[in-house]
């Protein structure tokens, strides 16, 4: 199989992402199909520059993602303090720099006001569906990111235990 070309060191990703769990009032959960690997996964991404704050990263993601505005007065973005730091796998290892090896990933969760169509980046997903939370965790490639979502309940009001 062949290799990319190493990045320009202008050009490697910043090991900082963001990780947001899209969600309605009754818990159903957001998932998009990643174009590349056919996963399925919340919204997540990488900061642009070193600068960009975590929650700048939240809300650019969810737009360039989702097409969903993360600060339309119905929605409610939430930075749940909750940091993953965990390996990044071989094979996107080469877009980091050559001496990066894990990767440092922030956890929100934006509630919106209930399910709703979605515009995704065909380069970068293709298909999105919603379900019930439990299922949604049960879909999710990543441990980290069905982690989140088992989580969800904590954050949302009203929740019995």
């Amino acid at each position: 199989m062949l290799q990319p070309l190493p990045l320009s060191p202008a050009a490697f990703k910043i090991p900082e992402s963001v990780l947001v769990v899209i969600y309605t009032p009754e818990q159903d959960v957001l998932l998009i199909r990643r174009a590349d690997w056919g996963t399925w996964q919340s919204v997540t991404g990488s900061k642009d520059h070193p600068e960009e704050s975590w929650l700048e990263t939240a809300i650019r993601e969810v737009q360039e993602e989702t097409g969903i505005d993360a600060c339309h007065p119905n929605c409610r973005l939430q930075d749940w303090q909750l940091e993953n730091v965990y390996d990044i796998y071989p094979a996107w290892r080469w877009r980091y720099a050559p001496e990066v090896s894990r990767n440092t990933e922030r956890v929100f969760g934006l509630c919106v006001p209930q399910r709703m169509p979605v515009v995704l980046s065909p380069r970068e997903h293709t298909e999105a569906q919603w379900l019930p939370w439990h299922a949604a965790a049960d879909q999710c490639f990543s441990p980290s990111n069905a982690e989140a979502i088992l989580m969800l309940p904590r954050f949302v009001p009203n929740t019995p235990p």
